[in-house]
């Protein structure tokens, strides 16, 4: 995924994944994180179409049906 540097300023920094991880777990929409190419820190985006989902959200659309 590429991100515009516009976009990658205005974006939360996340030092790992796992940081993002937390933070995406907590939001009221599904979110994933994603290593930036520009800045090489993770990021969230709402983006999820073919691309891996994390397993608290895969436990939440489970548990929705």
């Amino acid at each position: 995924m590429r991100t515009r540097p516009g976009i990658c300023h205005k974006k939360s920094r996340f030092a790992t994944e796992h940081a993002a991880l937390l933070v995406a777990e907590k939001a009221a929409v599904p979110l994933r994180p994603y290593r930036c190419q520009l800045c090489r820190h993770f990021h969230l985006t709402s983006r999820t179409k073919g691309m891996r989902v994390p397993a608290f959200e895969r436990a939440r659309r489970i548990q929705g049906e």
